[in-house]
């Protein structure tokens, strides 16, 4: 069969990623702001019915972290009532649906990397509105997918990545916190283990997916610090000529206190996904120094 994919999201970092990597494995619709409305239910509703896809795939999200602690009704209109508006809409449908969560949604105080199934407490509304969104779509059921992911970046859209790039430029001494550990994650990444996914279950996408449904952890291999991350991108940055940097120093969070609190350490174990789906999934600093090459 001829699946009929619906990507949402398509300008944003992994929604540009799955642009490409979606393409061949069926008839795919991507959209984005304005054609749809996130915020809006019933634009929402109708763009699905309309489309009567056999698989819905959600790359949209409120992103803004401390924004979010002020427009708490946006964040959570697009990043829990929209899912579950997708959740309901797929489930009627007969229709699959692969959606994108985050770390944010614990609080980083287990000490070690947690698992899906180790409880979620949010320090920030971004991260309440991410947890209610994950939550609608397990209570509605059906063919579903949930990838949690963490510190993902792009070189085509502004990221940390991209910020560290700037700010490397402009200053002599970098201060980067040492005390936030995570997974920087490609959106590459996600967009290819997505398409990696879907491709094993092509001949029946929606029974395949009902099979493996439930929520995954989703990220590039390994974890690092802020302060180390910055540390490498620096080093593999292909046009070091133009940086103005000499020295990077370590701080902590507190010396650059923003709106919304961050978990300082929100490693995520990924071996769900890899003994589900089998794929192997790269270390993240080759993963960086492939973004940083293509992005000559």
């Amino acid at each position: 069969m001829t699946v009929k994919i619906l990507l949402l999201g398509n300008t944003g970092q992994v929604g540009w990623e799955l642009n490409r990597t979606l393409l061949t494995l069926g008839e795919l619709k991507a959209l984005d702001y304005p054609q749809v409305n996130m915020a809006n239910a019933e634009n929402i509703r109708l763009l699905v019915r309309e489309t009567q896809p056999n698989l819905i795939v959600n790359a949209t999200a409120y992103t803004n972290v401390d924004k979010a602690e002020s427009e708490s009704e946006l964040a959570m209109a697009i990043n829990a009532t929209s899912v579950s508006i997708l959740a309901e809409e797929a489930r009627r449908l007969g229709a699959a649906l692969i959606h994108y969560s985050t770390d944010y949604v614990f609080d980083g105080r287990k000490g070690t990397s947690y698992n899906e199934d180790d409880a979620p407490s949010p320090l920030s509304v971004y991260g309440a509105t991410k947890l209610a969104g994950e939550q609608a779509i397990k209570d509605i059921g059906g063919a579903y997918l949930t990838f949690r992911t963490s510190w993902v970046y792009s070189l085509r859209r502004p990221s940390f990545v991209t910020k560290v790039l700037e700010w490397a430029r402009q200053h002599k001494t970098l201060r980067i916190v040492d005390d936030q550990i995570s997974s920087p994650t490609w959106a590459r990444t996600l967009a290819e283990a997505t398409a990696q996914v879907i491709a094993q279950g092509r001949d029946d996408p929606v029974g395949y997916l009902q099979e493996k449904h439930g929520l995954y952890h989703l990220t590039d291999r390994g974890s690092c610090s802020r302060y180390e991350w910055a540390r490498a991108i620096i080093e593999l940055d292909p046009q070091k000529e133009e940086q103005a940097v000499k020295e990077i120093l370590p701080a902590k969070s507190d010396e650059f206190p923003t709106s919304a609190q961050r978990p300082l350490n929100s490693a995520m174990n990924c071996g769900h996904f890899i003994k589900t789906f089998s794929p192997s999934l790269p270390a993240w600093k080759q993963t960086l120094a492939l973004a940083m090459n293509e992005s000559r």
